[in-house]
């Protein structure tokens, strides 16, 4: 199938992470159609403002903006009528839901959702110990985890515990490899969660061939034998249901989707933590 394309021009005072994920999840609405996405991120006075509209002029397409200067949206949406580009503020349908519902008058502060408050530290120290703790390095320390991933090679861990520490969740990650025992760390762990993820063995043999054939190595191995993978699959089952660990299948599921439901088990968790 053919694709279509069309500029996406996202301008914001900030850091353009919100104008991103909004328009990437628009976009995936569209399967036949792909943005070329232009970010113009800090975006604060007239004169940078004025070179991002030469580049829309130059790149006609879709305007997203979150701009909190009101001098800065007139003139940007005056110059879009100009050009003939529709432009859509993302944030101002929400803020005026909220202002209608609270009853209160918004105060504009470009970057406000990224001041360094207490969630922001919260978020750079679980990435801090999620990194020291990738592929289970200092066993010992994973009692101060929050969430702990387990799973045979190519199960997305590290992606995953990444995502979660940028949610602030401290995750740890441990590769169950045939022959080797788990680190004595995991299994003692008291108050972390622990949650084994699993995948198909085709999906498994197909990313390690991949892999492998990236690396330039030879496929001859029990690394990406089926029969050796459906028994690392099933070894890591039986390691999970021995300690009643949650599983979850992630052959077809996003990075995403995998750490939403981590997520979900990692408060019913902390819930049970708290009340015991």
């Amino acid at each position: 199938m053919s694709r279509n394309y069309f500029h996406l021009h996202l301008v914001s005072d900030a850091t353009g992470e919100t104008l991103i994920a909004a328009s990437r999840a628009a976009s995936a609405l569209y399967p036949g159609v792909s943005a070329i996405e232009h970010v113009y991120p800090l975006v604060r006075t007239r004169d940078q403002l004025s070179r991002v509209i030469g580049e829309i002029e130059r790149e006609p397409g879709i305007v997203l903006y979150t701009l909190v200067d009101p001098q800065l949206t007139g003139q940007l949406e005056e110059e879009c009528r100009t050009i003939g580009c529709p432009s859509l503020s993302v944030l101002k349908p929400v803020s005026d839901l909220f202002g209608a519902y609270l009853g209160t008058e918004t105060t504009p502060r470009a970057g406000a959702q990224h001041v360094l408050n207490a969630e922001y530290f919260k978020r750079i120290d679980a990435l801090n110990y999620t990194m020291l703790h990738d592929d289970g390095q200092l066993p010992e320390d994973f009692d101060s985890a929050d969430v702990i991933l387990v799973g045979v090679s190519r199960t997305s861990k590290t992606p995953t515990s990444i995502y979660l520490a940028n949610r602030g969740i401290k995750t740890a990650n441990v590769p169950l490899v045939p022959g080797i025992s788990p680190p004595g760390g995991l299994e003692e762990t008291k108050r972390a969660l622990v949650v084994g993820l699993v995948a198909t063995p085709e999906r498994i043999v197909q990313i390690r061939q991949n892999r492998l054939l990236s690396l330039k190595a030879t496929n001859d191995t029990s690394y990406v034998d089926r029969d050796a993978v459906a028994e690392e699959i099933a070894a890591s089952r039986r390691l999970c249901a021995r300690h009643s660990w949650p599983v979850i299948d992630v052959t077809r599921r996003s990075i995403e989707e995998t750490a939403a439901t981590v997520i979900d088990l990692y408060r019913a968790h902390r819930l049970k933590f708290i009340v015991e």
